[in-house]
């Protein structure tokens, strides 16, 4: 198997975080910033956060957007930021910015994990965000935690064995 950096290979996506972390105000801004310096189509930089650190009525905003199902894990991250894309720009940008951020979360010792599944609709009222702006993800971002307290269909998840598909699925062909 070819080399991957370490930071690249420790980053996944779990549900298990430490809700008795406090997510410091320096990891989140290196974090923001790392997504600030992502590639975009003619620098464009159109992605949009908004960041809720736990306890803070931003965060509770963007729980509730949360179906139930992610609720009952979420609620254990140190912040939840929803992430979203100023309209007629290419999500692409925004997805290289969030990944960006869970690079840079990983470097600090942190994990983040991505939902899609969310009500952005009245995520975007509660916010009460520019019309523009379009939300496509909600991003929880903290320390692992002790997966062993998460509901039992939750840790398993967290145990399960993680897989990628083969590189040969995934390269279509190879020039040369």
């Amino acid at each position: 198997m070819p080399d991957l950096h370490p930071v690249l290979a420790a980053r996944w996506s779990p549900r298990g975080f430490d809700d008795s972390h406090e997510l410091r105000q320096a990891d989140l801004a290196s974090m923001l910033e790392a997504a600030r310096w992502a590639p975009s189509g003619g620098n464009a930089q159109p992605w949009r956060f908004v960041v809720g650190r736990r306890d803070d009525p931003a965060y509770k905003r963007i729980f509730t957007a949360l179906t139930d199902d992610d609720q009952r894990w979420a609620g254990r991250a140190g912040a939840l930021i929803a992430a979203g894309h100023v309209h007629g720009a290419d999500p692409y940008d925004l997805g290289q910015a969030v990944a960006h951020l869970g690079v840079q979360a990983v470097a600090l010792g942190l994990h983040t994990r991505q939902v899609l599944d969310f009500d952005a609709a009245a995520l975007h009222a509660e916010l009460e965000l520019p019309a523009e702006v379009h939300l496509h993800a909600v991003v929880a971002a903290g320390r692992l935690g002790d997966p062993g307290t998460l509901p039992a269909d939750l840790r398993r998840l967290e145990f399960r064995l993680r897989e990628r598909r083969a590189i040969t699925d995934l390269v279509l062909s190879v020039a040369g």
